[in-house]
């Protein structure tokens, strides 16, 4: 079992929630584009 420091573990788990929330937001940001770019196209 290999000792891993709660800090880094801590700095890890920020790191991948904070990508996570930023690729939901950027998923929401192109869905958004492209829908009000396709009712411009109508």
């Amino acid at each position: 079992m290999i000792s891993v420091e709660p800090l880094f573990v801590l700095v890890l788990a920020g790191l991948l929630g904070l990508f996570f929330f930023g690729f939901l937001l950027v998923r929401r940001t192109l869905m958004g584009l492209r829908e009000g770019y396709e009712d411009g196209q109508r």
